[in-house]
């Protein structure tokens, strides 16, 4: 285990909500992580470091959802030693859609797009 990525439980509803409005507020990045079908961690304001880990079509950690006393959590786990000073990376999984988000993240194998 690396990082638990933790922030404000909140439904689709609000996360349509709160996306647009940050922004309005110029905050440009939102840091909303599906949990399940009803469920987004909104790390936006209230989050901790695990927020600001890059996506990799090449990473070194993945995600997990894991129940704890019967409440979702979402963890990062290292998928390999990791050294100090390499930049922990998961791939997003972001869902296939129209609007292609770029890919940055410079592997080998980049997909090209984050969905």
């Amino acid at each position: 285990m690396v990082i638990e990525y933790v922030g404000q439980g909140i439904r689709q509803v609000v996360a349509d909500t709160r996306e647009k409005r940050y922004e309005v507020e110029g905050i440009g990045s939102s840091y909303l992580f599906r949990v399940d079908h009803d469920t987004i961690i909104d790390a936006t304001k209230y989050g901790n470091l695990a927020r600001f880990i890059n996506h990799s079509c090449n990473p070194n950690c993945y995600a997990k959802v894991i129940a704890v006393e019967s409440q979702k959590r979402i963890v990062i786990y290292s998928k390999q030693p990791i050294a100090v000073n390499e930049e922990i990376t998961y791939d997003y999984k972001f869902p296939i859609e129209e609007n292609k988000i770029p890919c940055l993240c410079g592997a080998e194998h980049c997909r090209g797009t984050l969905n």
